[in-house]
Protein backbone atom coordinates (compact mmCIF):
# COMPACT_ATOMS: atom_id res chain seq x y z
CA UNK A 1 0.00 0.00 0.00
CA UNK A 2 1.50 3.62 -1.21
CA UNK A 3 1.94 6.27 1.29
CA UNK A 4 -0.09 9.26 0.62
CA UNK A 5 2.12 11.99 -0.52
CA UNK A 6 3.14 14.98 2.14
CA UNK A 7 1.06 18.24 1.70
CA UNK A 8 3.63 21.02 1.41
CA UNK A 9 2.67 24.84 0.52
CA UNK A 10 4.35 27.60 -1.42
CA UNK A 11 3.38 31.30 -0.17
CA UNK A 12 3.77 33.69 -2.54
CA UNK A 13 5.61 35.91 -0.40
CA UNK A 14 8.39 33.68 -0.06
CA UNK A 15 8.68 33.41 -4.13
CA UNK A 16 11.51 35.44 -5.30
CA UNK A 17 10.25 36.85 -8.52
CA UNK A 18 12.75 37.07 -11.51
CA UNK A 19 12.84 38.55 -14.86
CA UNK A 20 12.93 36.02 -18.32
CA UNK A 21 16.28 35.57 -19.74
CA UNK A 22 16.12 35.18 -23.85
CA UNK A 23 18.40 33.24 -26.33
CA UNK A 24 16.34 35.65 -29.20
CA UNK A 25 13.68 37.69 -27.96
CA UNK A 26 10.89 37.00 -28.29
CA UNK A 27 11.48 33.80 -30.15
CA UNK A 28 13.56 31.64 -28.01
CA UNK A 29 13.79 31.37 -24.13
CA UNK A 30 16.16 30.54 -22.01
CA UNK A 31 15.05 27.88 -19.60
CA UNK A 32 11.96 27.06 -21.35
CA UNK A 33 10.70 24.75 -24.42
CA UNK A 34 10.16 26.46 -27.74
CA UNK A 35 9.05 24.51 -30.74
CA UNK A 36 9.48 25.04 -34.33
CA UNK A 37 7.16 23.50 -36.57
CA UNK A 38 6.43 23.29 -40.17
CA UNK A 39 5.78 20.22 -42.89
CA UNK A 40 8.74 18.15 -44.53
CA UNK A 41 11.24 20.67 -46.40
CA UNK A 42 10.36 23.55 -45.65
CA UNK A 43 13.38 24.92 -43.88
CA UNK A 44 13.36 24.17 -40.37
CA UNK A 45 16.46 21.92 -39.78
CA UNK A 46 17.93 24.83 -42.06
CA UNK A 47 16.92 27.72 -40.07
CA UNK A 48 18.10 26.23 -36.83
CA UNK A 49 21.39 25.16 -38.18
CA UNK A 50 21.90 28.76 -39.15
CA UNK A 51 21.13 30.87 -36.41
CA UNK A 52 23.27 27.87 -34.34
CA UNK A 53 26.03 28.80 -36.30
CA UNK A 54 25.37 32.25 -35.53
CA UNK A 55 24.88 31.21 -31.85
CA UNK A 56 28.53 29.70 -31.91
CA UNK A 57 30.02 32.86 -33.18
CA UNK A 58 28.43 35.27 -30.87
CA UNK A 59 26.80 37.17 -34.14
CA UNK A 60 23.54 38.97 -33.78
CA UNK A 61 20.38 37.13 -34.72
CA UNK A 62 17.93 38.92 -37.14
CA UNK A 63 16.05 41.78 -35.80
CA UNK A 64 17.92 41.91 -32.81
CA UNK A 65 19.94 44.64 -31.44
CA UNK A 66 21.45 42.38 -28.72
CA UNK A 67 25.08 41.00 -29.82
CA UNK A 68 26.11 38.14 -27.11
CA UNK A 69 29.07 35.94 -26.35
CA UNK A 70 29.30 32.68 -28.32
CA UNK A 71 27.15 30.14 -26.79
CA UNK A 72 27.90 26.20 -26.57
CA UNK A 73 25.27 24.25 -28.13
CA UNK A 74 23.97 20.09 -28.20
CA UNK A 75 22.77 19.10 -31.54
CA UNK A 76 20.64 15.83 -31.97
CA UNK A 77 19.63 14.52 -35.10
CA UNK A 78 17.51 11.21 -35.64
CA UNK A 79 16.77 12.39 -39.64
CA UNK A 80 20.42 13.60 -41.03
CA UNK A 81 24.35 11.94 -40.73
CA UNK A 82 26.55 13.99 -39.05
CA UNK A 83 29.16 13.44 -41.25
CA UNK A 84 27.69 13.95 -44.97
CA UNK A 85 24.85 16.73 -43.89
CA UNK A 86 24.88 18.27 -40.67
CA UNK A 87 29.00 19.17 -40.95
CA UNK A 88 28.56 20.70 -44.12
CA UNK A 89 25.36 22.42 -43.41
CA UNK A 90 27.58 23.45 -40.50
CA UNK A 91 30.56 24.44 -42.80
CA UNK A 92 28.24 26.33 -45.25
CA UNK A 93 26.51 28.52 -42.52
CA UNK A 94 30.35 29.10 -41.08
CA UNK A 95 29.67 27.99 -37.67
CA UNK A 96 32.40 27.35 -34.75
CA UNK A 97 31.42 23.92 -34.61
CA UNK A 98 34.14 23.55 -32.20
CA UNK A 99 31.43 24.47 -29.89
CA UNK A 100 28.68 22.11 -31.55
CA UNK A 101 28.46 18.78 -29.67
CA UNK A 102 26.08 15.83 -30.22
CA UNK A 103 25.28 13.24 -27.48
CA UNK A 104 26.28 9.50 -28.78
CA UNK A 105 23.68 7.21 -29.40
CA UNK A 106 25.22 4.31 -31.27
CA UNK A 107 24.88 2.31 -28.04
CA UNK A 108 21.11 4.04 -26.58
CA UNK A 109 18.49 5.85 -28.25
CA UNK A 110 18.28 9.58 -26.40
CA UNK A 111 14.98 10.78 -25.16
CA UNK A 112 13.82 13.44 -23.24
CA UNK A 113 13.76 11.51 -20.07
CA UNK A 114 17.20 10.10 -20.36
CA UNK A 115 20.00 11.56 -17.90
CA UNK A 116 22.47 11.76 -20.32
CA UNK A 117 20.72 14.84 -21.58
CA UNK A 118 21.37 16.94 -18.44
CA UNK A 119 24.36 15.51 -18.11
CA UNK A 120 25.79 16.49 -21.66
CA UNK A 121 24.28 20.49 -20.68
CA UNK A 122 26.54 20.33 -17.66
CA UNK A 123 29.45 19.43 -19.09
CA UNK A 124 29.03 21.21 -22.29
CA UNK A 125 28.15 24.41 -20.59
CA UNK A 126 25.84 24.08 -23.52
CA UNK A 127 23.43 27.21 -23.35
CA UNK A 128 20.93 25.53 -26.17
CA UNK A 129 19.72 21.96 -27.11
CA UNK A 130 18.34 21.22 -30.37
CA UNK A 131 16.39 17.78 -30.91
CA UNK A 132 15.11 17.20 -34.10
CA UNK A 133 12.73 15.69 -34.71
CA UNK A 134 10.74 15.77 -31.58
CA UNK A 135 8.76 13.11 -32.64
CA UNK A 136 12.33 10.80 -32.49
CA UNK A 137 12.97 11.49 -28.78
CA UNK A 138 9.72 10.92 -27.26
CA UNK A 139 10.82 7.63 -25.88
CA UNK A 140 9.29 4.38 -27.37
CA UNK A 141 7.44 3.06 -25.16
CA UNK A 142 5.59 6.57 -25.50
CA UNK A 143 2.07 7.18 -27.40
CA UNK A 144 2.38 10.83 -28.33
CA UNK A 145 -1.20 10.99 -28.71
CA UNK A 146 -2.22 10.43 -25.13
CA UNK A 147 -2.24 13.33 -23.09
CA UNK A 148 -1.49 11.35 -19.69
CA UNK A 149 2.22 9.79 -21.09
CA UNK A 150 2.84 13.18 -22.77
CA UNK A 151 2.81 15.25 -19.91
CA UNK A 152 5.30 13.79 -17.25
CA UNK A 153 8.14 13.44 -20.44
CA UNK A 154 7.21 17.34 -21.18
CA UNK A 155 7.38 18.59 -17.69
CA UNK A 156 10.52 16.51 -17.13
CA UNK A 157 12.16 18.17 -20.46
CA UNK A 158 11.08 21.58 -19.20
CA UNK A 159 12.43 21.01 -15.63
CA UNK A 160 15.79 20.14 -17.21
CA UNK A 161 15.79 23.36 -19.45
CA UNK A 162 14.82 25.30 -16.01
CA UNK A 163 17.64 24.06 -13.77
CA UNK A 164 19.87 24.26 -16.17
CA UNK A 165 18.51 27.70 -17.81
CA UNK A 166 19.03 25.84 -21.25
CA UNK A 167 16.80 27.14 -24.17
CA UNK A 168 15.65 23.66 -25.23
CA UNK A 169 14.48 23.85 -29.24
CA UNK A 170 12.17 20.84 -30.68
CA UNK A 171 12.02 20.59 -34.43
CA UNK A 172 8.64 18.87 -35.07
CA UNK A 173 6.34 18.36 -38.13
CA UNK A 174 2.61 19.21 -38.52
CA UNK A 175 -0.24 16.71 -39.12
CA UNK A 176 -2.09 17.08 -42.21
CA UNK A 177 -5.56 18.47 -40.56
CA UNK A 178 -5.33 21.32 -43.16
CA UNK A 179 -8.38 24.21 -41.55
CA UNK A 180 -7.78 23.83 -38.55
CA UNK A 181 -6.02 25.86 -35.91
CA UNK A 182 -2.54 26.58 -36.26
CA UNK A 183 -1.89 25.32 -32.32
CA UNK A 184 -3.53 21.97 -33.37
CA UNK A 185 -1.06 21.27 -36.65
CA UNK A 186 1.66 19.73 -34.52
CA UNK A 187 1.97 15.66 -34.31
CA UNK A 188 1.24 14.43 -31.28
CA UNK A 189 -1.34 15.41 -28.20
CA UNK A 190 -1.84 19.43 -27.48
CA UNK A 191 0.12 18.50 -24.43
CA UNK A 192 3.50 19.50 -26.75
CA UNK A 193 2.61 22.39 -27.99
CA UNK A 194 1.25 23.50 -24.60
CA UNK A 195 4.20 22.58 -22.79
CA UNK A 196 6.17 25.06 -24.59
CA UNK A 197 6.54 28.80 -23.69
CA UNK A 198 6.90 29.63 -27.74
CA UNK A 199 5.82 27.98 -30.87
CA UNK A 200 7.02 28.88 -34.00
CA UNK A 201 5.94 27.92 -37.20
CA UNK A 202 8.31 27.74 -40.90
CA UNK A 203 6.74 27.60 -44.06
CA UNK A 204 6.91 28.87 -48.09
CA UNK A 205 5.44 31.25 -50.16
CA UNK A 206 3.57 29.76 -52.54
CA UNK A 207 4.54 32.11 -55.32
CA UNK A 208 8.10 32.57 -54.46
CA UNK A 209 9.27 29.00 -53.25
CA UNK A 210 12.73 30.27 -51.99
CA UNK A 211 11.38 32.18 -49.44
CA UNK A 212 10.41 30.86 -46.53
CA UNK A 213 9.14 32.31 -43.38
CA UNK A 214 9.33 31.64 -39.25
CA UNK A 215 5.94 33.02 -37.66
CA UNK A 216 4.92 33.05 -34.21
CA UNK A 217 2.28 31.22 -33.25
CA UNK A 218 2.16 30.91 -29.55
CA UNK A 219 4.30 33.49 -27.05
CA UNK A 220 3.10 32.98 -23.07
CA UNK A 221 6.67 35.34 -22.19
CA UNK A 222 6.55 38.42 -24.35
CA UNK A 223 4.13 39.95 -27.04
CA UNK A 224 3.97 37.66 -30.31
CA UNK A 225 7.38 38.63 -32.57
CA UNK A 226 6.57 39.49 -36.36
CA UNK A 227 7.37 37.24 -38.81
CA UNK A 228 10.51 36.75 -40.37
CA UNK A 229 11.60 35.14 -43.72
CA UNK A 230 14.49 33.83 -44.96
CA UNK A 231 15.93 32.26 -48.42
CA UNK A 232 16.80 28.68 -49.34
CA UNK A 233 18.15 29.31 -52.97
CA UNK A 234 20.54 25.97 -54.61
CA UNK A 235 23.10 28.95 -56.19
CA UNK A 236 23.19 31.58 -53.38
CA UNK A 237 22.18 29.19 -50.45
CA UNK A 238 20.73 30.37 -47.04
CA UNK A 239 20.39 34.39 -46.41
CA UNK A 240 17.94 35.68 -43.78
CA UNK A 241 15.88 38.43 -45.63
CA UNK A 242 13.80 40.36 -42.63
CA UNK A 243 10.26 41.48 -41.89
CA UNK A 244 7.50 39.71 -43.32
CA UNK A 245 4.09 40.88 -43.58
CA UNK A 246 2.03 37.20 -43.62
CA UNK A 247 -0.44 35.94 -41.53
CA UNK A 248 -0.52 32.55 -39.82
CA UNK A 249 -3.25 31.39 -42.15
CA UNK A 250 -2.23 32.44 -45.17
CA UNK A 251 1.65 30.98 -43.89
CA UNK A 252 -0.75 27.55 -43.41
CA UNK A 253 -1.93 27.73 -46.92
CA UNK A 254 0.81 29.23 -48.84
CA UNK A 255 -0.43 32.47 -49.74
CA UNK A 256 2.19 34.84 -50.80
CA UNK A 257 2.79 38.23 -49.33
CA UNK A 258 6.18 41.13 -49.45
CA UNK A 259 9.06 41.47 -46.91
CA UNK A 260 8.87 44.78 -44.78
CA UNK A 261 12.02 45.14 -46.50
CA UNK A 262 10.35 44.87 -50.00
CA UNK A 263 7.60 47.48 -48.89
CA UNK A 264 10.30 50.11 -48.49
CA UNK A 265 11.74 49.36 -51.23
CA UNK A 266 8.57 50.19 -53.37
CA UNK A 267 7.98 53.55 -51.32
CA UNK A 268 11.68 54.35 -51.80
CA UNK A 269 11.39 54.12 -55.60
CA UNK A 270 8.06 55.93 -55.78
CA UNK A 271 9.20 58.44 -53.35
CA UNK A 272 12.18 59.45 -55.01
CA UNK A 273 11.03 58.20 -58.50
CA UNK A 274 11.81 62.32 -59.55
CA UNK A 275 15.16 62.59 -58.97
CA UNK A 276 15.21 65.22 -56.31
CA UNK A 277 16.86 65.13 -53.55
CA UNK A 278 13.88 64.49 -50.47
CA UNK A 279 14.98 65.21 -46.92
CA UNK A 280 15.57 62.47 -45.11
CA UNK A 281 13.99 63.55 -42.45
CA UNK A 282 10.34 63.64 -44.34
CA UNK A 283 11.13 60.75 -46.15
CA UNK A 284 10.94 59.17 -42.46
CA UNK A 285 7.88 60.66 -41.47
CA UNK A 286 6.71 59.09 -44.90
CA UNK A 287 7.92 55.92 -44.24
CA UNK A 288 6.36 56.19 -40.21
CA UNK A 289 3.04 56.69 -42.42
CA UNK A 290 3.10 53.63 -43.87
CA UNK A 291 4.04 51.13 -40.75
CA UNK A 292 7.54 51.02 -41.87
CA UNK A 293 10.70 51.34 -39.18
CA UNK A 294 13.97 53.16 -39.83
CA UNK A 295 16.11 50.21 -39.29
CA UNK A 296 13.89 48.22 -42.43
CA UNK A 297 13.69 51.78 -44.35
CA UNK A 298 17.92 52.14 -44.07
CA UNK A 299 17.92 48.28 -44.98
CA UNK A 300 15.71 49.03 -48.38
CA UNK A 301 18.03 52.22 -48.77
CA UNK A 302 21.15 50.13 -48.64
CA UNK A 303 19.94 47.76 -51.41
CA UNK A 304 19.07 50.51 -53.77
CA UNK A 305 21.94 51.74 -53.35
CA UNK A 306 20.17 55.46 -51.97
CA UNK A 307 23.17 58.34 -51.98
CA UNK A 308 22.85 60.80 -48.92
CA UNK A 309 24.47 63.68 -48.57
CA UNK A 310 24.63 66.95 -46.18
CA UNK A 311 23.45 70.31 -46.34
CA UNK A 312 22.66 71.58 -43.17
CA UNK A 313 20.14 68.68 -42.74
CA UNK A 314 20.33 65.26 -44.82
CA UNK A 315 18.87 63.81 -48.25
CA UNK A 316 18.63 60.76 -49.63
CA UNK A 317 18.64 60.82 -53.57
CA UNK A 318 18.39 58.03 -56.18
CA UNK A 319 21.50 56.18 -57.83
CA UNK A 320 21.31 57.74 -61.24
Amino acid sequence: MSSKPELKLINMADVEATEVEWLWYPYIPYGKITIIQGDPGEGKTTLILNLAAMLSKGDKLPESEIKTEPINIIYQTAEDGLADTVKPRLIAADADYKRITVIDESTSELSFTDERLEQAIIETKAKLVILDPLQAYIGASVDMHRANEIRPIMKHLAEVAQRQQCAVVLIGHLNKAIGMKSSYRGLGSIDIPASARSVLLVGRIKDNPTVRVMAQVKSSLAPEGEPIAFELNKETGFRFIGKYNISIDDLLNGTGSVSKVEQAEKFLMEFLSDGTPKQQKIIQQQASYRNIGNRTLNDAKKNLNIKSFKKKTWFWQLPN
